[in-house]
């Protein structure tokens, strides 16, 4: 077998390779992309198994269905744990190849999960509409603004039919016209895309019996609901719902020693986008379920809103996850809640 340790740069690749039959080790540094799949080509036309050890990385589509194709087994690391486990101060392209080849050679590589192909490709159709809305978003804020210039508080009521017309009557300069008529084009094309990616969320979500569990849970959506399951991939990786909060960042940072213990802000190390849906989601919550509310005024008295908010947040990503745990449906969490199989209460039923 042929263990490759490589270090993936976007515009080329350092490897270090050695054969386990005959003990060689060579190095070598391939150009993207062509250089590169003609040398892993060229190793399975020969025949040879081969085993790829990389840390995670961004940009490496094509190399990862390159080793797909040709039934390289590819093994991806955590880059901050491959780091720690580095000895020497020295850092360059050879060194961190070599390293990686030697995690795999004393099978110490710390291999972490990746989605599958499909699971990635929906995750697509979730960011390219979450990225439209954002794009919306900022057209309507130059739009109000505008309105705001000329005297027009209009708010929400600017985008009906009436506030429209007003909008388009308003008398403006020449940029400042064909700005609001260029503004205005974009938006009238990017509200169908919205709504044909909003239906094609719905009927992804309607596929996965998972995301419609979780959608029973009030505030809970089809797009919230199928970026959880997509974004965790597999709840029987996690424990507990403490790891579910410090997986997603919703823990706050700690910097603690002795007697002495200092809580800072939440990491922000999960996904920033799963984040703000969650926030969004729990806010929606809080608006319709009135214990929900009672806790988060309680929390925005003491702490602020800021931080009330990234704690129902918290709560209703560690909900999701024992809905999720458990095959659990919102009805079924308030009855058997998180005081099930206790004493005084074996069936968790209130």
């Amino acid at each position: 077998m042929l263990i490759i340790g490589c270090d993936y740069h976007p515009s080329f690749q350092q490897i270090a390779f050695v054969d386990t039959e005959t003990g060689e080790v060579q190095e070598r540094r391939l150009g993207h992309r062509e250089e590169a799949e003609q040398f892993y080509r060229t190793l399975a036309t020969a025949g040879a198994k081969v085993r790829v050890g990389m840390e995670a990385s961004g940009h490496a589509g094509w190399f990862e269905r390159l080793l797909a194709e040709l039934n390289f087994e590819l093994s991806t690391g955590d880059a901050a744990k491959i780091a720690a486990k580095r000895v020497r101060k020295q850092k360059t392209d050879r060194h961190d190849a070599q390293h990686i080849l030697k995690l795999m050679l004393k099978d110490d590589f710390p291999k972490i999960w990746v989605p599958s192909w499909e699971n990635r490709d929906v995750r697509q159709l979730l960011w390219h509409r979450h990225r439209m809305v954002q794009t919306r978003t900022r057209i309507m804020n130059q739009l109000q603004a505008a309105a705001l210039n000329e005297g027009l508080r209009y708010k929400r009521k600017l985008w009906r039919e009436a506030g429209r017309q007003q909008l388009e009557s308003l008398p403006l300069a020449r940029w400042a016209s064909r700005r609001r008529h260029d503004l205005l084009e974009v938006l009238d094309r990017i509200n169908p895309t919205i709504a044909e990616l909003t239906q094609a969320i719905e009927q992804e979500a309607k596929k996965c019996p998972e995301a419609q569990r979780l959608m029973t849970h009030p505030g809970v959506g089809a797009l919230t609901a199928l970026a959880f399951v997509l974004i965790l991939g597999e709840a029987e990786r996690f424990g507990c719902g403490k790891q579910i909060a410090s997986y997603l960042g919703l823990v706050p940072e700690e910097d603690s020693s002795g007697e002495r213990r200092r809580l800072g802000h939440i990491s922000k190390q999960g996904n920033s986008r799963l984040h703000f849906l969650l926030v969004e989601a729990a806010q929606v919550t809080v608006r319709s379920d009135v214990r929900w509310r009672s806790r988060f005024f309680h929390l925005a008295q003491r702490r602020g809103r800021k931080i009330a908010k990234v704690a129902m947040a918290r709560r209703l990503a560690v909900r999701l996850y024992w809905m999720w745990r458990r095959g659990w449906n919102y009805a079924q969490l308030e009855s058997f809640g998180s005081h099930a199989g206790q004493p005084g209460n074996p069936h968790g039923v209130q």
